[in-house]
């Protein structure tokens, strides 16, 4: 299991949001039992070192860094994290290939995140240690493919272990995830109504107030899908988009829009990012109460289903 790998509590990692993940709630993750994650995302090479250095002072627990490979400043945060060494690189946004050997000779696990099959096998023979095998019902960033029908075809594609990601919120998804092949999960959504989470309360409201169609994606007709809340600023991108935008004016109009979810709590001007699952979280948790609930409920998920498989209509 994940959770043996890592030497961690729980087989649980953090995802890495945007403007969310920074150091201080990375450690909070790691020092609840899971994998905390730091997100670099658009960091300069002294903001990314800033933020490793930090976490480290916040716990002696493993961490992970993830690194946006789109950043022109990644050749520069890949030389810090391998000389500050912290357990998990993870990535996104392109192929760390060029990086992996000297990861991987600084002790340092490389975990891509793919949303194929095809990406999945080139991360393997580039030799990555692990696979996120995330899903299109995540927030944020998604690919097209659900995580019920990827995760198992990466699994029979690749040696290498699996962690499933997208519309994973409790027990139920956690057992699903593993019989679909994976040993572990990454969870984001349901983290944003943490106690420890640093977003703006109207954010945290709109989670616990979502309902099942409550989010869209917008960006496919450009190649940048993104799965945020359904608002006025969605709505308007929708539109651009139908009406043949490009782009550099699809981007123009998002500029800014996390951050006046995550920092200025703008619920209808904002990227309000948040998965399929939202309408399922419900109640205001600390991290420790949402990992242990949710390995507990796994716990009675999988014995609910041994007992229905060894039940009497399959003797």
């Amino acid at each position: 299991m994940l959770n043996q790998l890592l030497k961690i509590k729980y087989p649980i990692i953090q995802g890495a949001m945007a403007n969310i993940a920074t150091a201080k709630f990375a450690a909070a993750v790691s020092n609840a039992g899971a994998l905390g994650v730091i997100g670099t995302g658009a960091m300069t090479p002294e903001l990314a070192r800033a933020a490793i250095e930090e976490c480290r002072t916040l716990t002696t627990q493993p961490f992970a860094v993830n690194v946006m490979l789109m950043n022109p400043h990644s050749d520069a945060i890949m030389d810090i994290i391998c000389e500050l060494k912290p357990a998990v690189v993870t990535t996104g946004a392109g192929n760390p290939g060029k990086y992996i050997e000297k990861l991987k000779a600084n002790g340092i696990l490389v975990v891509p995140i793919v949303p194929t099959v095809a990406l999945a096998r080139r991360m393997e023979q580039a030799g990555a240690d692990m696979l996120i095998v995330e899903g299109t019902e995540a927030g944020g960033h998604v690919g097209e493919l659900t995580t019920m029908a990827l995760v198992p075809q990466v699994f029979d594609a690749v040696k290498i272990p699996i962690i499933a990601a997208g519309g994973i919120a409790d027990g139920r998804g956690y057992v699903a995830a593993l019989a679909l092949g994976a040993i572990g999960v990454q969870v984001g959504t349901c983290l944003l109504v943490a106690d420890e989470c640093p977003i703006h309360e109207n954010y945290k409201q709109a989670i616990l107030d979502a309902k099942d169609t409550d989010t869209v994606v917008t960006g496919r007709s450009v190649s940048a899908p993104v799965r945020i809340k359904k608002n006025a600023m969605s709505q308007k991108y929708l539109k651009l988009e139908q009406a043949g935008a490009v782009r550099d004016d699809l981007e123009k109009l998002t500029l800014g829009s996390l951050r006046k979810a995550v920092f200025d709590g703008d619920m209808e001007n904002g990227s309000v990012m948040m998965g399929q699952i939202a309408g399922m979280v419900k109640e205001r948790k600390s991290l420790a109460q949402i990992f242990a609930d949710m390995t507990k409920n796994a716990k009675q998920v999988y014995a609910q289903i041994h007992t229905n498989v060894n039940g009497d209509d399959y003797a």
